[in-house]
């Protein structure tokens, strides 16, 4: 059985397209197998909520009187860059306020701003002929800038490795506090809820895909950065970091139950994102990925203690392995944590099934596939002529 989007866009819009969330696409595999499930779901929807470092939002705050040409911006103290145009700046969510260190940084700027909160602009300048003004101090708002979107470069890993500590210290990472002597091992992962597992391929992904961001809805804008495809798979699924999206979304519209600012202790600032991407079941093959089960799908251990790129994986374990609570490494019972959260990845493909059936939602085919070939390349340390 085969279907397009147009014949599930038509469904959606008379309100009789079926849609499942993974979970629910998963239990219905099970009972029914792979033939019937296809003949039955039009969509399924996922959803993963976890730092997202790679983050942050565009903002154009309009021209003062007399207008100025900001060389300088900072939103509640954290620098923005401002190398663009005389009144647009890019804010970070990793950006850290100045004097504050790891407290309070560009994650939580633009979680106030979805808040609704004002932020505290200051702005300085060189002063030109047609830009004379040097500095200015204000507030801002959602409601009182033009522009205000979010440009994430790299967003939702396809899989990324659980992280564990082989040394005599505790290491506090990304992955959060990893505790001495494999005191315990942390992952970041939705599992079999998570959109890019979802779609191994990225059959269904591309630019152009309308997607759940933030609350609201955004877009794929182009392929993530560390995006590669040179990975193991177990399954037919990744079993290591892979793809990844870079996507963007209005703002307006998102909430701070979806964007939240994070503080890794004793490492820095991230912010949380929630992403849900509707997975169209165009055939048994789509059906067959989208059911896959977090015993199906399979993480790298690293070892975060050997402080290289070139760390190797020390074993595999499965999501089902990991939300367990424990997994075994060299003969030992090791705590295992999520630094995403799985129930509001769940909240997330649950709120995407009723944007669709509430008709709110359709889907788009990608205008232009993501790459199928891609290799992720170090950086090293040469001499001009040696990086020609």
């Amino acid at each position: 059985m085969k279907r397009t989007y147009e014949e599930i866009n038509a469904k959606i819009e008379k309100g009789d397209a079926v849609v499942m969330t993974a979970e629910e696409a998963i239990r219905l595999v099970e009972s029914q197998g792979i033939e019937k499930a296809t003949k039955e779901v039009d969509v399924v929807t996922t959803g993963t909520f976890g730092a997202m470092c790679s983050s942050g939002a565009f903002i154009n705050f309009g021209h003062a009187e007399p207008p100025i040409r900001m060389s300088k911006v900072w939103l509640n103290g954290v620098p923005a860059y401002t190398g663009l145009a005389a009144v647009d700046a890019y804010i970070g969510a990793t950006e850290e306020r100045e004097g504050d260190g790891a407290d309070y940084g560009g994650a939580h700027v633009i979680e106030s701003l979805i808040a609704g909160e004002a932020v505290h602009l200051r702005a300085t300048g060189h002063g030109t002929d047609c830009y004379p003004r040097r500095d200015i101090d204000t507030y801002i708002s959602l409601k009182s800038v033009n522009q205000a979107y979010m440009y994430n470069p790299r967003n939702a890993y396809q899989n990324y490795g659980v992280a564990t500590n082989s040394s005599e210290k505790a290491l506090f990472t990304y992955m959060g506090k990893l505790l001495p002597h494999y005191g315990n091992a942390t992952y970041s992962s939705a599992g079999q809820l998570s959109p890019l597992l979802k779609d191994p391929q990225l059959r269904t992904i591309g630019m152009g895909t309308r997607i759940f961001l933030g609350g609201g809805i955004g877009y794929v804008a182009w392929e993530g950065t560390q995006f590669k495809t040179n990975i193991p798979y177990r399954n037919g699924v990744p079993a290591s970091s892979g793809r990844t999206l870079a996507v963007i979304g209005d703002l307006r519209g998102m909430s701070t139950e979806f964007v939240r600012a994070l503080n890794f202790h004793g490492y820095g600032l991230s912010m949380a994102v929630g992403i849900g991407v509707p997975i169209p079941i165009l055939d048994e093959d789509m059906m067959t990925c989208a059911a896959r089960t977090d015993e199906e799908i399979f993480a790298p251990v690293l070892d975060y203690a050997i402080q290289s790129r070139n760390r190797k994986p020390m074993m595999e374990v499965s999501y089902a392995q990991l939300r367990s609570g424990t997994v075994e490494l060299f003969g030992k019972k090791v705590k295992t944590s999520s630094l995403s959260s799985y129930y509001k990845a769940r909240a997330i493909a649950e709120r995407l099934k009723g944007m669709i059936a509430d008709k709110e939602f359709t889907l788009t085919a990608p205008v232009v596939p993501l790459p199928a070939d891609r290799v992720q390349k170090p950086l090293e340390v040469c001499s001009r002529e040696e990086v020609l």
